[in-house]
């Protein structure tokens, strides 16, 4: 995998940056629910630059 296809996830709730998943270059920013064990529970992640 190159390093463009790659983009970190951060929690919107604690802002701790806890994935980096595989994303296409794409016009709008990836959004996923996700695990923050930071924060014990799902929250939303976006994507970070």
């Amino acid at each position: 995998m190159a390093k463009d296809d790659k983009v970190i996830l951060a929690c919107t709730v604690c802002l701790s940056r806890n994935y980096v998943t595989p994303h296409k270059n794409a016009k709008k920013r990836l959004e996923l629910m996700k695990y923050c064990p930071k924060c014990g529970r799902k929250t939303l992640h976006k994507e970070t630059r």
